[in-house]
C-alpha cells in the first residue's frame, strides 16, 4: 500500500539592491532555518515559495524589483510555486499600488515589517537571532548594519520614506553579533548604514562612531573593519582618528558627497559647501595618511547647468579621488525635489556621467600605475578562470578595484590574507605576484 507524504517547504529568497537588503535577507533566512525551515538565497534550486526582497531606491531599481516580481507571478499562475511575498523598500514605499496591480503576490512587507513577514511562516520573531545572522557572503567577509533610517533632509533622496528615521543599535548587540561572526571565520566587518556619522545620538545623545569603532576593533579574529556612507556634514573628526590608531580599521572611507557646486549643494539640501568639503578632505588626508577615499556623485540634478557640472569636474580633478561612482538623477515622487521640474534630458545626464566618468578612469589608472613595484596586504574572495582575486585595504566589494594573481604561478587559500607585489596595472584592476602567503 502507497502512502503519501507531505512535501517539506523550500523557501527562495531573492536579494535586490544594496548590501543593507542583503543584511534584512540574512535576518529572514536566519530567523526561518531555526525554525527548521529550508530556506535557500538566491538560488535557481527549485523552491515552492518565494521572498522577493526588493530596491525602490531610483527607477532602473524600481523596474528591476517589478519585473522580478512579475517573473514570479507569472511562475505562480502557472502553479510552479504556491506561494509569492514581498518585503523591502518598494514594497513599503508602493504597497497600495502593486497589491492592486500584482494580485498574485500573497502579501506585501515594508523594510520594519520582519514579525509580520515570519508570521506568515507561523514563525515568532526572535530577537535575540539578529545576533547570530548566518551572512549569504563568502564566510570570511560580512556586513554589519549599525542602524536603522536616516534624519537627513537631502532633496532628492527617498531613502527616509522607505526606511524611516534614524534608530542606532547598541553598541553591546553589535559587539557581540562581530563576536558571533567572528568565531564562524569572518574577518572583515563592512559597517553599513544610511548614514553612519549619525550613529549614536539617538541612543547615547552623542555622536559615537568612533567609541564603536574601538570596540568592534577589540574582537578577537576581525581583522578588517570598513566604513560605508558617511556623510560629510558635521563629520566627527575623531573618526580619522580611531581610523589612524587601530591598525584593526581600514584606512578607507566612503564618503558620499553628490555634488560640488555651492548652488546644487544648496539647491539639493546637503548641509555643507565646496570649501568646507575640501577642508574635510585635507583633514582626512592629514590625519591618515594614505587614506582611500571612495566617494559618489550625482549629475542631472534639477536646474544643474554645464557650468555647475563644470564645477564638479574640477572639484574631481583637483580632490583625485582613489574611487568614485556617479548615479544619474532620478526623479522620485515625495521627495522635495519632486516639487521642481526635471529639467535635465536624459541624454544630457547620461553624457555628463560619462564624461565624469572619464576624468575618474584617468585618475584612477595613473593611481594603479603607481602601485606597480609596491607590495600590499591582499585578502583573496574567489577564484574566476586562470585568477586568483582578492582585494587590498583600499579595497570593497563590488564597488572598487580588485587584485589579480595567475593561479598558474600562484596558490593562496580563499578567505586568507597574502603579500602581493604589484607587477601591473589597469584603469580599475591591478596585476601582482604572491611573495608571503
Amino acid at each position: 500500500m502507497k502512502t503519501k507524504t507531505l512535501k517539506q517547504d523550500k523557501v527562495n529568497v531573492v536579494t535586490l539592491g544594496c548590501s543593507k537588503n542583503l543584511v534584512d535577507s540574512e535576518n529572514l533566512i536566519t530567523q526561518l532555518k531555526h525554525n527548521d525551515y529550508d530556506v535557500v538565497h538566491d538560488s535557481n534550486e527549485e523552491a515552492n515559495i518565494i521572498v522577493v526582497n526588493t530596491c525602490g531606491f531610483i527607477d532602473l531599481a524600481k523596474e528591476e524589483s517589478v519585473n522580478t516580481i512579475l517573473q514570479y507571478a507569472d511562475l505562480k499562475t502557472q502553479g510552479k510555486i504556491d506561494k509569492l511575498y514581498a518585503t523591502g523598500c518598494l514594497s513599503q514605499r508602493y504597497k497600495d499600488n502593486l497589491e492592486e496591480e500584482i494580485p498574485e503576490v500573497d502579501a506585501w512587507f515594508g523594510t520594519l515589517e520582519l514579525p509580520g513577514l515570519l508570521a506568515k511562516f507561523n514563525v515568532d520573531y526572535q530577537h535575540d537571532l539578529i545576533g547570530e545572522r548566518m551572512p549569504m557572503t563568502p564566510r570570511h567577509y560580512a556586513y554589519l548594519k549599525i542602524s536603522e533610517g536616516c534624519n537627513r533632509t537631502c532633496s532628492f533622496c527617498a531613502i527616509p520614506l522607505m526606511r524611516g528615521k534614524h534608530v542606532s543599535r547598541t553598541i553591546e548587540d553589535l559587539v557581540k553579533e562581530a563576536e558571533n561572526l567572528a568565531r564562524t571565520g569572518v574577518k572583515e566587518l563592512m559597517l553599513i548604514a544610511q548614514e553612519l556619522t549619525y550613529y549614536g545620538l539617538d541612543i547615547y545623545k552623542k555622536r559615537e562612531l568612533p567609541r564603536l569603532l574601538h570596540a568592534l576593533a577589540d574582537v578577537e579574529g576581525i581583522e578588517w573593519i570598513r566604513l560605508h556612507y558617511a556623510y560629510p556634514s558635521k563629520f566627527p573628526l575623531e573618526i580619522f582618528d580611531a581610523i589612524a590608531a587601530r591598525k584593526e580599521i581600514c584606512n578607507y572611507l566612503d564618503i558620499p558627497l553628490q555634488h560640488a557646486s555651492n548652488a546644487v549643494l544648496e539647491r539639493m539640501r546637503r548641509q555643507i559647501t565646496r570649501e568646507e568639503t575640501t577642508e574635510l578632505i585635507r583633514i582626512a588626508r592629514e590625519k591618515v595618511p594614505g587614506i582611500t577615499l571612495r566617494t559618489t556623485m550625482l549629475v542631472g540634478y534639477p536646474g544643474e547647468t554645464e557650468a555647475e557640472f563644470q564645477d564638479m569636474c574640477d572639484f574631481v580633478k583637483e580632490m583625485r579621488f582613489d574611487r568614485l561612482g556617479v548615479f544619474q538623477y532620478s526623479h522620485e515622487e515625495n521627495t522635495i525635489a519632486y516639487d521642481v521640474a526635471d529639467d535635465v534630458p536624459a541624454e544630457v545626464k547620461a553624457d555628463r556621467a560619462n564624461r565624469l566618468m572619464d576624468i575618474q578612469r584617468e585618475i584612477s589608472f595613473a593611481k594603479n600605475a603607481a602601485k606597480i613595484g609596491n607590495t600590499y596586504r591582499v585578502l583573496f574572495d574567489r577564484k574566476e578562470g586562470e585568477f586568483f582575486i582578492g582585494r587590498t585595504e583600499g579595497d570593497s566589494v563590488e564597488v572598487d578595484n580588485e587584485v589579480l594573481v595567475a593561479a598558474k604561478d600562484n596558490y593562496v587559500r580563499l578567505g586568507d590574507f597574502a603579500t602581493v607585489k604589484i607587477t601591473d596595472a589597469e584603469e580599475y584592476d591591478l596585476f601582482g605576484e604572491v611573495t608571503e602567503g
